[in-house]
């Protein structure tokens, strides 16, 4: 087996990994009635650094691109790209999706709009979303609860405001809880994409004492063996302990290759090559619905992190309507016209 994998899954488990080569990025859809879109995005970088290989989303020569250089606060001298290209339809952006080559290009991501005609209002909605990587892993919504699960998926931006404001003890309390219970749910995802992998290349192959169910019945004791042991988790893996603990002394022994092939599984699925950035929408007419945030200057932002499509499609979305105007006045001159022949019909009795 490559002991490389086993470590990198033992990393996954106790740390979270964050790459700093990648400029900080913003992409900010402006959603036109007509389906179109203007793109923008936005690039700031300690260095004069943006390689295409680096970028978080597709971006190329045929966007119209714009560069500065700004001066913060600290004195520190930030590199800024900008770009913003108009987009005819959904279609143009998904094709750009497909054939990016950039950070993110084995990302599946995909956008998506909607309109439809109600007579007073013409509705619209657009969506981000990005596939889920795991195959057998759980929602995170079955270990936070709703007041966790928001805080998990808020800006950092917001977290940080929380996290130092007046209610400070509080949302970091709330973050020591997600932070407890996001560890034993990536320990809980892996136990449960090893056994997944490991069933499907043992299929027809073993017997009852190691089929899928009686695997997924044991699944938190392996959890808890694997948390109480991941210091020495790459030792004890190597050795055969934990697999002998898994599966019996000759089980491991009969199917050590399978074993260690689902290790690679499960920790390809896990660790996604993902670069972090921002979305942001700005929508036609009044907002009606969305699942995003408001950020400092009044528009919808969503982080995007691995996390978030680990083990479940991850979309961003947003409703908005506009007023029909020729609508009401047909409809008003209609009612007018209505009511006239009411009220002479009334009068021709009357008289």
């Amino acid at each position: 087996m490559n002991r490389k994998s086993i470590k990198l899954m033992i990393s996954l488990i106790v740390i979270s990994v964050v790459s700093c080569d990648e400029p900080e990025t913003v992409v900010t859809n402006y959603v036109h009635p007509d389906g179109s879109v203007t793109r923008k995005i936005e690039m700031r970088n300690l260095e004069n650094k943006f390689d295409k290989s680096g970028i978080q989303v597709p971006f190329d020569s045929t966007w119209t691109i714009t560069d500065s250089i700004e001066i913060e606060k600290e004195g520190d001298t930030i590199w800024v790209k900008r770009g913003v290209k108009n987009f005819i339809n959904i279609d143009e952006i998904n094709l750009s999706y497909k054939a990016d080559s950039g950070a993110n290009k084995e990302i599946s991501r995909q956008t998506g709009f909607r309109k439809r005609f109600k007579w007073f209002n013409t509705e619209f909605r657009f969506s981000e979303k990005i596939d889920k990587k795991m195959k057998f892993g759980y929602p995170v919504s079955e270990v936070l609860n709703e007041e966790e699960l928001k805080y998990f998926y808020s800006p950092e931006g917001l977290k940080h405001d929380n996290d130092w404001g007046p209610d400070s003890l509080k949302f970091r309390a709330l973050n020591d809880s997600i932070k407890l219970k996001t560890d034993t749910w990536t320990a809980k995802n892996l136990v449960a994409e090893w056994i997944g992998a490991f069933s499907e290349l043992t299929r027809e192959k073993t017997g009852s004492d190691i089929s899928h169910e009686s695997l997924k019945a044991r699944e938190d004791e392996f959890v808890r063996i694997i948390e109480a042991n991941h210091e020495n988790l790459d030792s004890l893996w190597s050795n055969g302990i934990l697999l002998r603990e898994f599966i019996g002394e000759s089980n491991a022994l009969r199917y050590k290759y399978e074993a260690d092939s689902a290790v690679e599984i499960a920790a390809g699925n896990f660790w996604v090559n993902f670069k972090e950035y921002s979305v942001r929408i700005l929508m036609p007419g009044k907002l009606i619905g969305t699942n995003g945030f408001i950020d400092s200057s009044q528009v919808l932002l969503w982080p995007v992190k691995s996390d978030y499509f680990l083990t479940e499609q991850y979309e961003m979305w947003a409703e908005s309507k506009i007023s029909n105007v020729w609508a009401w006045v047909i409809s008003a001159i209609f009612l007018v016209f209505v009511l006239s022949g009411v009220i002479i019909r009334i009068m021709k009795r009357g008289s």
